[in-house]
């Protein structure tokens, strides 16, 4: 009999982006990841920029990603709880994946308790000091009459534009980022000011692109996912320890 004890947090993959012939291939190796936890999976967290774009409109979703959606399918069907996170990328996800997969959708923290250890889970767009105007577009990308007025264009026209802003992105440069020093990451200073509120074992952000493991105390851990552009990486509890690891095919 199958046991099922790990957790899975990933995030990043930017399925969609710019090249198509690149996220086919990021597609097919996440694909094989996903068949090599299956086995052992209890839970799997995709914490945000799954998708390079994503808009649920009443009766249509974007193209693509059939493969992945399917094999996210075939985990929910073996019993693997499903959480996913709205990132900068896909915050416009509605009730489209819950629906099909049965998942749960985040849109900003998570706190979770995993045999008494506490985690603080968020994709980390707009968190820290600075990035101003991300966090004002941010607000009216959320708001409900930014997504009223997109929903009112066709799917051709809306998906379009999206999909031309997506060539000017991080993950269309394919450019490898650099850790810029505890005191430059916001991510880490931003967990260091929500340490002084309160507690948490284990921090862990997506969105900064470059895969990072770092004690912030004797007692706290916090882990950046990295992306699956350059790194393929990811994390996983295996109901003791939370380690960052790298998937090579």
């Amino acid at each position: 009999m199958t046991i099922r004890n790990h957790i899975y947090f990933a995030s990043d993959f930017h399925l969609g982006s710019f090249p198509k012939e690149s996220s086919v291939l990021r597609e097919r190796n996440i694909i094989s990841w996903l068949d090599f936890i299956k086995s052992n999976a209890a839970e799997l967290y995709l914490v945000g920029d799954i998708f390079d774009f994503w808009f649920e409109y009443a009766t249509v979703v974007p193209k693509g990603y059939i493969r992945f959606l399917g094999k996210l399918a075939e985990l929910a069907d073996l019993g693997v709880k499903i959480t996913l996170f709205k990132g900068n990328h896909d915050m416009w996800m509605f009730g489209y994946l819950e629906q099909e997969l049965g998942a749960t959708i985040i849109s900003d923290e998570l706190e979770l308790s995993l045999n008494g250890n506490s985690f603080y889970i968020h994709h980390g767009d707009g968190l820290g000091p600075g990035d101003r105007k991300y966090k004002f577009l941010k607000k009216i990308f959320r708001s409900t009459a930014c997504q009223w007025l997109f929903a009112r264009l066709h799917p051709n026209l809306g998906i379009g534009i999206a999909q031309r802003w997506s060539k000017h992105s991080r993950a269309a440069s394919n450019a490898e980022e650099k850790f810029l020093g505890e005191e430059n990451e916001w991510l880490i200073q931003y967990g260091k000011e929500l340490l002084t509120k309160k507690h948490y074992d284990y921090l862990i952000f997506g969105h900064r692109h470059f895969p990072y493991d770092i004690k912030l105390s004797d007692s706290t851990q916090v882990i950046n996912l990295g992306e699956w552009i350059n790194y393929s990486t990811y994390a996983v509890w295996d109901g003791e320890k939370l380690q960052l690891e790298k998937w090579n095919s």
